[in-house]
């Protein structure tokens, strides 16, 4: 068993090393120290903005010869007077420019992208870190919304978020699990939850108490004037090791069940044990270090493991919002924050009141204040510098205005299933489009982690009345996207998003088509709706660079609408065979190779391009089904329920509607190439027999056909 494990972490180990270790990952720009190592990475990034460039003009010059092609049809159509004809060339040139739009912000995301690697400079930790132990540091409060997770889930993204090296910090666990579960397992697991934070305490207390100790001893020796340089460096070097011991002994004992559990444990726990031997072995080379040096590292490790690790229900209390979603979660808790209450008894149950001092015997709450909040998904997990790293740029001058900074996650690697692995790719490459529209100042907040500047989401503050009590909402929750709509309210106010351009988030794909189906669906619903407040806002003032802005925004609010509508009428409507021309698939030849480059250099195969076309096909009818929703919802105004993606180790059932429709779309292709055949539209034929391969594989692979069958059967029709 010990063996397995420590092969399997090796072979992570060098999986990270491979899909970490590339050009995304290449470093600091030029000025930098580094020498040629630093200097063939800047050539790498040159040559990829080249290549970004020539696949855009090559994307530019395909429409072009299209509509040249296509314009000599609309003219033939309109001199004839072919009022349909010209009417279904329209829809048709309309859809197509639609699936342009999104190469073309594919191609200009890609040059922010790797524009931004070229121009960053990461300040060095010893430099962060003399920051906040030199001058206070902020209070920062790192909130972990959790409905119903799995207490292992939960432990991981509890530890990531208590094991960040910046030193003033809290973590809270805001369970969201009704109080009081009728069903003995569900009970069970809630219980399990609260216990975690506590477990997690007494671990780092453990830790805690003897450093901090050797703080005050180191302290009361200086002012003795009883200091040996050469034995303080050297007790030093032994303390590292000793937390790092702690840690490898962590690791040794971890159950290992999957790939996270083996990337927590080497990327987290034995990242962290490495780290300490570091210090260690640099402080043995430092023999003797300055009193400045000493004063330091004892300040460090004292701070590396004081936190206070607790929990919060919000359920608890009567006069706190019970919206059930995560966006109601966070907000509850952003109340409270900086305040003092009583918890009182009223005839709709336990209510929270502003502490008075009239009351000496009430039960208190107090939630300190936090100057910056992290919010963390219980399925995702940080690594220990990035709180640090994150609130030293919002603190740097001409940064006063970044209200949120995040680094979009990127996915657990090491999955072992064909959908797991593939929907972790399409998350890889979206941290490319997040990253890349930075540069253009179009970035969105990307709910699974991000720290937030909380007098930034006091200006955006709204109240609202929910079952006769007032409640504050700092992240909008109209729709499912909440960090969607709050970027458009936090930039119409002025303030600005930022994504901090290195790899320091990493979150759970799902792992079948059911898990894919609830988290999918979710994100295509909302768009949409956000959109007018959003083109209220580019409106005001309406400039040059509001139009690059624009152009990207509006992207990712009408991409899931527009690209799968597009793709569905292209699909199943029979256009007049004039309007069929080689050029329309090679304007999407540019945008393919891109991806394909893209996710060769995130350490996967140039080939998965077309594993992730099939994913994206498959997707049609889920993130329509999403639309629809959204649709429903601007019509009707019922909130949508926000759909928490499961992360069970059993399969997650689909819905028949669902199922069924892949199937369809799968039968359909197969009648539409035996139609092109009899009918010698050849080109069509081609098409057609490509998606026909793609939905097989989509079943045969990605669902599953037992899966799919068994999925049919069940007795509840899914929606």
């Amino acid at each position: 068993m010990v063996s397995g494990t420590r092969k399997s972490l090796a072979t992570l180990r060098e999986k990270n090393a491979r899909r970490f270790g590339g050009v995304r990952d290449a470093g600091p720009g030029p000025g930098c120290s580094g020498g040629g190592k630093a200097s063939r990475n800047e050539k790498r990034l040159a040559a990829e903005l080249w290549i970004t460039y020539f696949a855009l003009v090559a994307t530019l010059l395909a429409t072009s010869m299209l509509l040249w092609q296509l314009f000599g049809v609309y003219s033939d159509n309109l001199r004839g007077g072919d009022t349909r004809g010209v009417v279904e060339q329209s829809v048709f040139v309309s859809l197509v420019l639609v699936l342009i739009y999104g190469g073309l912000v594919y191609g200009l995301a890609r040059i922010g992208y790797y524009k931004r690697l070229l121009a960053h400079r990461p300040a060095p930790r010893e430099k962060i870190q003399a920051r906040f132990l030199k001058h206070p540091a902020p209070p920062v409060t790192v909130l972990v919304p959790s409905y119903k997770e799995e207490p292992r889930t939960i432990e991981q993204t509890l530890m990531s978020a208590a094991m960040q090296t910046y030193p003033n910090r809290r973590v809270v666990l805001l369970l969201d699990d009704p109080p009081c579960p009728d069903r003995p397992d569900d009970l069970g697991k809630l219980e399990a939850a609260r216990a975690i934070p506590q477990s997690i305490q007494a671990f780092l207390d453990h830790l805690a108490l003897p450093f901090g100790g050797e703080c005050q001893e180191f302290e009361a020796r200086k002012k003795r004037g009883e200091l040996d340089a050469d034995w303080e460096t050297e007790h030093l070097a032994d303390l590292y090791e000793t937390a790092a011991t702690w840690f490898r002994s962590k690791a040794a004992h971890y159950p290992e069940t999957d790939h996270t559990d083996a990337f927590f444990v080497d990327r987290l726990l034995l990242a962290s044990a490495r780290d300490y031997s570091g210090r260690a072995a640099d402080l043995r080379r430092a023999v003797p270090a300055s009193e400045a040096r000493l004063q330091l590292e004892y300040e460090r490790l004292a701070a590396l493991f004081r936190v206070e690790v607790t929990f919060f229900e919000r359920k608890r209390y009567a006069n706190l919002s019970h919206e059930p979603n995560k966006a109601m979660n966070l907000n509850s808790y952003i109340g409270l924050v900086g305040h003092e209450f009583a918890v009182a008894k009223s005839p709709e149950g336990l209510i929270l009141q502003k502490a008075s001092s009239h009351d000496p015997d009430a039960h208190l709450l107090r939630v300190p204040e936090a100057e910056y909040l992290v919010t963390l998904d219980a399925d995702s997990v940080l690594t220990p510098e990035y709180v640090e790293r994150l609130v030293y740029h919002m603190e740097q001058p001409g940064n006063e205005r970044v209200a949120v900074a995040q680094t979009p996650y990127t996915s657990i690697p090491g999955a072992s299933g064909r959908l797991e692995r593939v929907a972790g790719a399409t998350t890889d490459i979206q941290y490319i489009v997040h990253q890349g529209s930075s540069f253009f100042s179009a970035a969105y907040w990307v709910g699974a982690n991000a720290v937030l500047r909380k007098s930034a989401l006091e200006d955006i503050r709204v109240e609202d009345v929910e079952r006769g009590f007032t409640v504050h909402k700092y992240i909008q929750d109209r729709t499912v996207i909440e960090d969607t709509e709050s970027t458009v309210d936090l930039v119409a106010r002025g303030w600005e998003v930022y994504n901090y351009p290195e790899r320091l988030a990493f979150s759970a794909t799902p792992p079948d088509f059911g898990s894919v189906l609830i988290q999918r669906r979710r994100w295509a619903n909302g768009g949409l709706i956000i959109l007018p407040k959003l083109l209220g806002y580019l409106c005001r003032p309406l400039g040059w660079r509001k139009v690059l802005e624009g152009f990207i925004r509006v992207h990712y609010l009408v991409s899931l609408a527009g690209v799968n509508s597009a793709l569905l009428l292209l699909f199943l409507y029979p256009f007049d065979e004039d309007l069929s021309t080689y050029w329309l698939p090679i304007t999407a030849l540019p945008y393919f190779y891109l991806y394909a480059r893209d996710l060769s250099l995130s350490g996967r195969r140039f080939w998965d391009v077309l594993a992730v076309y099939a994913f994206n096909l498959m997707l049609i009818p889920i993130q329509m089904g999403g639309v629809v929703k959204s649709l429903h919802q601007a019509v009707t105004g019922a909130k949508t329920p926000f759909g928490r993606t499961p992360k069970v180790s059993g399969r997650t059932a689909a819905p028949r509607f669902y199922v069924g429709t892949e199937l369809a779309l799968l039968a359909f292709f197969l009648f539409s190439t035996l139609m092109d055949v009899l009918l010698e539209n050849w080109l069509n034929v081609v098409i057609a027999a490509i998606n026909a391969v793609v939905f097989y594989f989509v079943v045969a692979r990605f669902m599953g056909w037992r899966a799919s069958v068994k999925d049919l059967r069940l007795p509840k029709f899914g929606h």
